[in-house]
């Protein structure tokens, strides 16, 4: 499992930071009709009441309130995003959940506390993402699930960024599965979809 050396990753968190500080504000407003899909994708992790659910890289928290919703007054949501501006747009507009700024490959949260760990988008903006799924399968209890998720498929981002899908994309089945068992999970399933991806692993 790679592990970015210290100034790196660094630099890597810096970058992300300062690419989503600077478009928090009309995030919601580029992506307005995705509720729905979130929805959908939360419907199919198994996500039930009274469960802890982590939204990891929560952004401006368009799942903060169906994840609350699945796990109804009894359970807990917890938001965690790297960039400020983020979370004070989810404070902002989904304050029914509790928001952290963290590095999600350094959680300060104890072991194995969390039924679901939802990552929309998240993969590709980790430094060193074996480290980040070994880290998000640490908190996450024995039987619980990840969810990989983003709005669309593939093709569709990859078009959305004005390139081809490459066989290098970590997105890939190929190559996102053997990671994912080097780290602590096992694959449940996997859709690539024109308006979805959406990637289940139970944490082993």
């Amino acid at each position: 499992m790679e592990t970015p050396p210290p100034d790196a990753h660094a630099r890597e968190l810096a970058d992300t930071q300062a690419f989503f500080a600077e478009r928090a504000a009309g995030w919601d407003a580029r992506f307005p009709d995705d509720g729905p899909r979130y929805a959908a994708a939360i419907a199919d992790t198994g996500l039930t009441v009274g469960q802890f659910a982590v939204d990891a890289g929560c952004g401006t928290g368009r799942a903060l309130p169906l994840l609350r919703a699945a796990v109804g007054p009894s359970g807990t949501v917890l938001g965690v995003d790297l960039t400020r501006e983020m979370l004070e747009r989810a404070a902002e507009h989904r304050a029914d959940a509790a928001l952290l700024q963290a590095d999600c490959t350094r959680l300060p949260l104890p072991d194995a506390v969390a039924d679901l760990v939802f990552g929309a988008g998240l993969i590709s903006h980790l430094p060193g993402p074996g480290t980040g799924l070994h880290e998000l399968a640490r908190v996450t209890r024995p039987g619980g699930r990840l969810a990989l998720y983003h709005p669309v498929g593939r093709a569709a981002l990859a078009a959305r960024h004005g390139r081809p899908v490459t066989a290098d994309d970590l997105r890939a089945r190929d190559n996102l599965f053997p990671l994912l068992a080097a780290t602590g999970w096992k694959p449940l399933s996997y859709t690539d979809e024109p308006d979805r991806f959406l990637v289940l692993a139970e944490r082993v």
